[in-house]
């Protein structure tokens, strides 16, 4: 298995649901800035819409960090403004919900279950030059969480703007960094 991390992201364009409007969303329009790509299986169903909602409460906190949220399933546009129009949760949600239909994106993405035509949680932190720079991937019983991914993008920013330094277990912003050196091996 090859590794995505540092690879560039697919070109795509797809149908979105965003702000009670049908927009089309492609790899074009994340060119110059962070990206989120927020995979889950499937509208209407049980674990997605707590972590819609909990990404949709720390949206803000995203844009604040120059950060563009997609979240993107398997299912088409339209079902995305029903659930929306359905459900009081998911109406919080301010960021692109991308569709998927034909599973081209989570297939490119590499979480695409074929037998069951839905996507497993992936979660993809894209830099502003089109490179992935982070991957998780967890069965779809496991649910998510918006303060570790934002605290994982802050470090991403970090080690992309501070040049020789990386983030520790456990960083946070504010934190001390590391400076990789002979003189630190077997010191920490």
């Amino acid at each position: 298995m090859t590794s995505i991390i540092n690879s560039r992201i697919p070109e795509f364009k797809v149908q979105a649901f965003h702000n009670g409007k049908f927009v089309t969303v492609s790899n074009e329009d994340l060119k110059g800035k962070w990206a989120v790509f927020f995979f889950y299986p499937a509208d209407f169903t049980f674990v997605c819409p707590t972590e819609l909602v909990d990404m949709a409460e720390k949206y803000e906190q995203f844009k604040a960090m120059g950060v563009e949220v997609y979240s993107v399933s398997t299912d088409s546009h339209f079902v995305h403004k029903a659930w929306h129009d359905a459900s009081e949760s998911i109406r919080k949600i301010q960021y692109p919900m991308l569709a998927d239909p034909t599973g081209a994106l989570s297939r490119a993405f590499g979480v695409m279950i074929e037998e069951d035509g839905m996507a497993y949680r992936g979660t993809f932190v894209v830099n502003p030059e089109g490179l992935i720079k982070l991957v998780e991937i967890q069965d779809n019983s496991i649910g998510r969480n918006a303060d570790e991914l934002l605290r994982k993008v802050e470090a991403a920013q970090f080690v992309a703007a501070h040049d020789g330094e990386v983030c520790p277990a456990k960083w946070k912003k504010g934190a001390e960094t590391l400076k990789p050196s002979i003189d630190l091996v077997g010191k920490i």
